[in-house]
């Protein structure tokens, strides 16, 4: 390892005091009561791996590999450890994990070979017969787990793109890879709401920011991405940058550091009475994305606006995480499912009309465990519900 790099891995890991406050908020501990499954342990090791007191190998690096990147252990660390970022760094020297599904993974980040993907998945009637394939499968293959995702995924309208207003926008929308398809309509929802808050939104050209190649140790690839998300920007002329997907919040704000990068909440939020819903007598559940509550933090914001539709019932789901975690789902397939059965169940018991929830990942991998337990409840953006909800008309 260069020394540089290990200085660094060393000085990151060395922000650790050790006093396991991060433990009980930690899925992958609570799921296998392993220390090494645990942030303290997982910084012990990239600490050892740092100073070269420790050879690489499969045993020590499946910790790390299984490591979600929740951040819940962030939000509650008491010495501010910056562990999310000691993590891609890490990963970044390890390289990537050996049951990394490398072709999987590059059609969800084109979103031109997914729309192929969707269309091929409809003309075969996949929905109707994958559960006779993924039986053949065996619970680790990433085939049956994007199998799974696919049968319960509409592809999303298409996408319409949005000019600028003539004064020129002040907000520019990053669309994203896989977003992009799966959650165009939560993305052109969020162009109305902000419109009627006042703002005018500049659509980016969509593709992938890099988040799951930062987190899957390609670095490279990763920094590339960075550097097209950073000339997207300036050609935008935008002054302050939204997206959808709360999974792409932190590599966006790592591309381009001093833009203020958000999720949509918080500017709808502050817009008061400019926002108007109809009635919506429903009780739908909420989930809340690990990368909402830690990283974009406007789980209560959300909420708020949820409130604002008269006659919706809005029950949040107990944070936890999902199991989805970008790419993990599809590399340790047996581990996702393990850690979504807890969320499955709550779902189960509030019997919902609709569960929301503003990560795609997150969304695609409850609907397919829904589907599978037989009980098929309809999901959606927040974004989308309150456009649906939107009383037209209104003005900032």
């Amino acid at each position: 390892m260069p020394e540089n790099k290990s200085e660094r891995l060393a000085a990151l890991a060395d922000q650790c005091v050790q006093c396991g406050l991060c433990l009980p908020v930690c899925p992958t501990y609570a799921l296998d009561g392993n220390e090494a499954e645990s942030p303290r342990g997982r910084i012990a090791i990239a600490a050892a791996l740092a100073r070269g007191l420790a050879p690489v190998t499969a045993e020590l690096r499946e910790p790390l590999d299984h490591c979600l990147g929740c951040l819940s252990c962030e939000r509650v660390c008491p010495a501010q450890v910056r562990f999310g970022e000691l993590l891609v760094e890490t990963r970044a020297v390890l390289g990537p994990a050996p049951r990394r599904p490398r072709l999987l993974l590059a059609m969800a980040k084109r979103p031109s070979w997914l729309r192929l993907v969707h269309r091929l998945a409809r003309w075969l009637g996949l929905s109707r017969w994958h559960r006779q394939l993924a039986r053949r499968l065996p619970g680790r293959s990433a085939l049956r787990a994007a199998l799974g995702i696919a049968s319960v995924s509409t592809g999303g309208p298409a996408r319409k793109p949005f000019a600028a207003a003539a004064a020129g926008a002040r907000l520019a929308m990053f669309p994203g890879c896989m977003a992009s398809i799966e959650d165009a309509d939560a993305q052109q929802a969020a162009m109305r709401l902000l419109a009627a808050a006042g703002h005018a939104v500049a659509l980016l050209p969509s593709f992938c920011c890099g988040a799951l190649d930062a987190h899957g140790g390609e670095a490279r690839a990763s920094t590339q991405a960075m550097q097209r998300v950073r000339k997207a920007w300036q050609g935008s002329g935008a002054e302050g940058l939204v997206t959808v997907t709360p999974g792409c919040l932190g590599q966006l704000r790592a591309a381009l550091p001093g833009v203020t990068v958000s999720d949509p909440y918080h500017l709808l939020g502050v817009a008061g009475t400019a926002l108007r819903f109809r009635p919506l007598p429903m009780r739908v559940a909420l989930h809340l994305p690990c990368t909402q509550l830690n990283l974009a933090r406007s789980s209560e914001v959300l909420l708020a606006l949820l409130h604002r539709v008269p006659g919706l019932e809005v029950v949040p789901l107990p944070p936890r995480c999902c199991g989805a975690a970008g790419s993990h789902l599809l590399e340790f397939p047996e581990r996702a499912a393990r850690l979504r059965e807890a969320t499955l169940e709550s779902i189960e018991m509030l019997a919902p009309q609709s569960v929301l929830s503003s990560n795609i990942g997150c969304r695609l991998h409850l609907a397919a465990g829904m589907a599978e337990r037989g009980r098929a409840v309809p999901t959606m953006h927040p974004l989308v519900l309150l456009a649906q909800q939107l009383i037209e008309g209104n003005s900032p």
